[in-house]
């Protein structure tokens, strides 16, 4: 038994009579480093560990956390939840996850070797993207930022019903930024990778990745206003599925923010699609053994060939709803609790190359980042309108860049005309994977 399940179990065996209680303890450590004009811009180093108690007493809940494992602290921590339990007001639908019978994966998602690196090697992998980021084009004219993170992450949770859980993991992002210039003009592009150990990671790929989208912006103008097929990258791609998951939230359905309520069992994309949550990918970032509620993780897949499946469900959202919670409970640490949340969703990756979906587009344009997500994306009636900047495509080949131009539709129009899916699924840090996708006509608003 570890040190932090030996704090849960400790918390769970002073439950009082009649009442449930939940110890969800936690410690992180991070690094993260800046690299700028051949020195260190910014080197620190953060470790936090922590407890977050909840008790049920009847249909009342409460929960108090405290950023420290002291035994004395602890108690004083689970009086103070008991205590908001009997101020909370009363919901049917309060109450613990109870064990449901699926195992966990057997995932290994530790790697020594990022506690044991020294931080001078971790220190040189950023300088040295910087410096090939320098070195990949002559264009190239600065680098703003070139950044190494990593994490090492440990949980361990235990609870009256039954729930005993621990999981830990460690990810690596090396991500550089890169700025090429011409005339005057500057245009910036960035690349990125993600693994659990540094040494999955290339500073040579990553800056090949971020000088190749600045340069071939070089020149970009404004097009003309139309209706053409549209080519998300990747990353892209990776964001807009991000955006996706807040709609199939069951919580989100059952308060009436999701463009997706009430359609389980119909056609709401394109049989090309299919899009799941799987934390149990070795390969993503995010992948755990456990929900946030001691759950053991599963793959759930939301959408199957165009057709809505299921929605997300934590145990209270499952609860109001009258279906059983999909482990998808997640928390932003030990200070909070469990709410719905997407870990690792990505799309089911197609089997044509990034090349071979673009050959497939007569008049197009190949979107490589967008702007004003957040504000033009409307997850409950689905409208769509962002900034965006990419390469036009014109008979199969990408031909001149543009900028400034504003591309819309609706999510679910978007979702409907999607006519391929790539093969080159790409894991992001936030969690997410995208690939390269094709939807057949959006609006296009330039010039």
């Amino acid at each position: 038994m570890t040190e932090l399940q030996a704090v849960a179990e400790s918390v769970i065996g002073r439950a009082g009579d009649g009442e449930q209680v939940e110890a969800y303890v936690s410690w992180s450590r991070e690094t993260s480093i800046r690299a700028y004009e051949s020195k260190v811009e910014q080197l620190s180093f953060s470790e936090s560990a922590g407890v977050g108690i909840r008790v049920v007493q009847g249909e009342r809940a409460g929960f108090a956390y405290v950023a420290s494992l002291d035994p004395d602290m602890v108690e004083k921590t689970l009086q103070e939840a008991r205590d908001n339990a009997s101020f909370a007001t009363a919901d049917p639908f309060v109450g613990l996850a109870k064990p449901d019978g699926v195992a966990p994966p057997d995932l290994d998602l530790w790697r020594e070797s990022v506690s044991s690196t020294p931080t001078s090697d971790k220190v040189d992998l950023a300088l040295a993207v910087e410096a090939a980021t320098r070195a990949a084009d002559r264009r190239v004219v600065s680098v703003p930022a070139a950044d190494y993170d990593d994490v090492e992450y440990e949980v361990a949770l235990a609870s009256t019903t039954g729930i005993s859980a621990a999981t830990r993991r460690t990810g690596c992002w090396l991500s550089v930024q890169a700025a090429a210039g011409h005339e005057g003009e500057t245009q910036t592009g960035y690349g990125v990778e993600t693994g659990r150990s540094m040494e999955q990671l290339s500073a040579e790929r990553v800056a090949a990745e971020a000088a190749d989208r600045a340069v071939r912006l070089l020149g970009a103008k404004k097009a003309p206003s139309a209706r053409m097929a549209v080519v998300f990258d990747p990353k892209v791609t990776g964001t807009l599925i991000a955006l996706l998951g807040s709609a199939l939230s069951g919580e989100a359905v059952e308060k009436g923010r999701s463009l997706f309520a009430g359609r389980i069992g119909e056609q709401v994309a394109s049989e090309v699609l299919t899009l799941v949550d799987d934390p149990t990918d070795p390969a993503a970032p995010a992948a755990s053994r456990f929900d946030a509620e001691g759950l053991a993780c599963r793959r759930n897949v939301f959408i199957s060939g165009g057709r809505l499946e299921s929605f997300a469900y934590d145990t209270y959202s499952a609860r109001r709803a009258g279906v059983a919670s999909t482990a998808s409970a997640v928390r932003a640490g030990f200070r909070s609790g469990p709410a719905v949340g997407m870990r690792s969703m990505s799309l089911l990756a197609g089997r044509s190359s990034a090349e071979e979906v673009i050959r497939g587009v007569d008049l197009g344009m190949l979107v490589q980042s967008v702007s004003g997500i957040h504000s033009g994306v409307n997850p409950v009636s689905g409208d769509f309108s962002v900034g965006a900047e990419g390469l036009m495509i014109r008979d199969g080949q990408l031909a001149e860049p543009v900028r400034e131009v504003t591309i819309a539709s609706t999510l679910q129009r978007m979702l409907s005309q999607v006519t391929a899916v790539g093969a080159d699924l790409c894991w992001l840090p936030s969690g997410h994977a995208g690939a390269t996708i094709a939807v057949s006509e959006m609006s296009l608003s330039g010039r």
